[in-house]
């Protein structure tokens, strides 16, 4: 059973208002510093608890963790023990660090079980296997129909019957803070004249969101909606940077391929879905109506706000996107139910992202192509410059949080470097 802290309790750590990691939310990542290897750390406020510290101090007993579930370079291992386990580990934290638990603040926790988040480094929290992307915001998918295809039928005909998707690199997934190269590869400047190749002039952002899971059935066994919440971990931020150009000469007839696979970022941290389920909320009408396994009843819908910030190489941030994961037509449990209706097994550590999330206004957009309406009408910037794409030297920064009754669960942030192709 999924274990939700309430929303009234505090920590003996403080935490500033408006801070995205309180007590409620105890998000799991992989942390080392100079003098440290790689472990699973929980931020908490401005710290990370240290687990493999915690562990051998005696404070997990009777959980059925070892020590090497800490002691390791990704969080499968922790995430093997399953569902149950991990929202008891996340229950025992709380029990420990809540006001008057069972862990009182002392001068040597301090650099042994709690680490400051400035002092250490977040590597890549999971070991990725297969990584699939879907196209699951109606809004996103219904603007790159008006601007590529006739506007009166800009969904294609199975996109309310089914939630596309499709199987992408894994390899090239990379942590916050690592830099990307603009990527190379064939382009169709002109129609019906020969390719060229080159660096891409249409560097884009894809605002995401994205799950992880834990193993789920054997191969040719289905996952239903009203199973899917028991083989989800949590939630990151995802940036699936795209390069329209390249994307726009190769996707037919076999999708995305070279405008994709060079690299996708995401956040350090993953919030369980035990911390998101106070922020359940209804979804969308489905119409037409779905078919039997994609079904589903409850709130499976999450209330995420969401944004996308374009800092300039002198260190001035520009807001160029508010948007809400509450725009999915499609939901995780859906995804889920859809990806193994025909017998596919997913593995612990998979991840499956959400597609770009875009709501219904312009400035609620998850892509550049939509900001800027295929180049039509550019962003203006603080310092006056313009972007119809992203340029080398641009930063873009991702954020989103659940907004609680005076606390909030965030997922910091997910941000990347533009560096010119090599």
């Amino acid at each position: 059973m999924s274990y939700i802290i309430p929303a009234s309790a505090a920590s003996w750590i403080p935490v500033q208002p408006g801070n995205d990691f309180p007590v409620q939310n105890l998000p799991f990542g992989i942390v080392k510093t100079p003098a440290l290897p790689k472990s699973v750390g929980v931020a908490l406020g401005e710290y990370v608890i240290h687990m493999t510290a915690l562990f051998d101090a005696g404070y997990l007993k009777n959980l059925p963790f070892d020590r090497a579930d800490f002691a390791s370079d990704y969080l499968n291992q922790l995430m093997s023990k399953g569902k149950q386990a991990c929202s008891d580990l996340r229950k025992r934290l709380f029990e420990l660090f809540k006001v008057g638990g069972e862990l009182k603040e002392s001068a040597d926790l301090y650099g042994t079980i709690l680490l400051k988040q400035a002092d250490v480094t977040m590597e890549l929290p999971l070991r990725i296997g297969d990584y699939t992307d879907f196209y699951s915001s109606r809004e996103h998918a219904f603007n790159m129909g008006v601007m590529f295809r006739d506007p009166e039928n800009a969904l294609l005909p199975n996109w309310l019957h089914i939630p596309v998707g499709y199987h992408g690199r894994a390899s090239s997934i990379i942590v916050s803070g690592q830099p990307i190269y603009r990527p190379k590869g064939q382009q169709l400047p002109v129609e019906n004249q020969p390719p060229v190749f080159g660096p891409t002039k249409q560097l884009d952002i894809e605002l995401e969101m994205a799950f992880t899971t834990f193993q789920g059935k054997p191969l040719g066994e289905s996952i239903t909606t009203l199973e899917a919440d028991q083989y989800i971990f949590g939630m990151c931020l995802f940036n699936d940077w795209t390069a329209r150009d390249i994307q726009k000469w190769e996707y037919i007839p076999l999708g995305p391929f070279l405008g994709k696979n060079f690299a996708s970022s995401v956040s350090p941290w993953i919030v369980s879905l035990d911390a998101l389920e106070p922020f359940r909320i209804p979804g969308p009408v489905q119409e037409p109506k779905v078919l039997p396994y994609l079904e589903y009843s409850g709130n499976k819908h999450l209330d995420i706000k969401l944004e996308v910030i374009l800092e300039t190489e002198d260190g001035t941030e520009n807001l160029i996107s508010k948007s809400n994961y509450k725009h999915m037509y499609w939901n995780m449990n859906q995804q889920l139910a859809h990806h193994t209706v025909n017998g596919c097994n997913i593995n612990c550590g998979d991840l499956m992202a959400s597609g770009t999330i875009s709501g219904t206004t312009p400035d609620s957009f998850g892509s550049m192509m939509e900001l800027c309406w295929k180049g039509t009408k550019p962003i203006k910037l603080k310092d006056g410059s313009e972007r119809k794409f992203l340029q080398d030297g641009d930063t873009i920064i991702m954020r989103g949080y659940c907004q609680g009754e005076n606390f909030r669960v965030g997922f910091g942030e997910v941000r990347t470097k533009i560096l010119a192709a090599k």
